[in-house]
């Protein structure tokens, strides 16, 4: 039996077929053309959500010194704006590692954070409380009593915290840091904490002992800029602490240096 449907024509098919890749083709271009919104990058956490930042450069890795500029934007979706100049800063005696969260970004033998190391973690952490020898009115601020240690012993729950020595007894290693005058007013860094890989521990923003005098890990600025900074950090800000040369790891999360700083 002959079918009653009229038989198609097959130089029909064939421009059918070129005319739907041909709009397959333009709607895969539109969308590689089409814009992304800032929160579309794969900037790493904390710094994607960020709308306050401290961003710390050096030279190279092994650079001791560096500096520090504020920013802030109004959304996560928005430009960062400069808040002031650039200002110097000491960072750890053995310059920066890639700290935990950050070992993907490094190449070829660069170093990555370790206890004692004496290297600044770079990488992004938020900023946490502010801390000193006086009382603030600051929310979660950290009062440091004479009994205030922070716990650098891998062996101790109480690792990478602060604490008092009568909670963790005096067998585990922590440092006194109402002896430490450079504690007077300082600011903790939300580094993590990772034990067992000895990871690093008590990375804080704090006064510095000169503008040469380099630290055990953590950033330091002249007594007035710490105090500050606790002003700026206050309603939540992040750290992030790079060597220019790897500023590009980062390309499209960070604001441009007008000056390659």
């Amino acid at each position: 039996m002959i079918s009653s449907r009229t038989t198609s024509n097959p130089r029909n098919r064939t421009r059918s077929s070129r005319t739907s890749s041909a709009l397959v083709l333009l709607i895969v271009a539109a969308a590689a053309l089409a814009p992304f919104p800032a929160f579309a990058q794969s900037c790493p956490e904390p710094l994607n959500s960020a709308r306050r930042l401290v961003l710390v450069t050096s030279e190279s890795l092994k650079a001791t010194t560096g500096a520090a500029r504020m920013f802030e934007r109004a959304s996560p979706q928005d430009t960062w704006q400069p808040v002031g100049p650039a200002e110097p800063v000491v960072l750890g005696g053995k310059g920066m590692a890639w700290g935990l969260g950050f070992h993907q970004f490094a190449v070829e033998q660069e170093p990555k954070k370790a206890e004692g190391d004496d290297r600044t973690p770079a990488g992004a952490y938020r900023i946490g409380k502010s801390f000193g020898f006086e009382a603030s009115p600051q929310p979660g601020y950290i009062p440091i009593k004479d009994d205030t240690v922070c716990v650098d012993d891998v062996t101790s729950p109480a690792y990478n915290t602060i604490t008092s020595r009568r909670i963790v007894g005096r067998k585990v290693h922590g440092e006194h840091m109402r002896g430490v005058p450079r504690y007077r007013h300082g600011l903790v860094v939300d580094y993590p904490t990772d034990a067992k890989a000895r990871g690093g521990s008590c990375i804080f923003i704090h006064i510095q002992r000169s503008p040469t005098s380099p630290t055990a890990g953590c950033v330091a600025l002249p007594e007035a800029r710490v105090v500050a900074l606790q002003e700026f950090s206050a309603p939540g800000a992040v750290l992030v602490t790079l060597p220019q040369d790897a500023l590009g790891r980062l390309s499209g999360c960070l604001p441009a240096l007008a000056d390659g700083q």
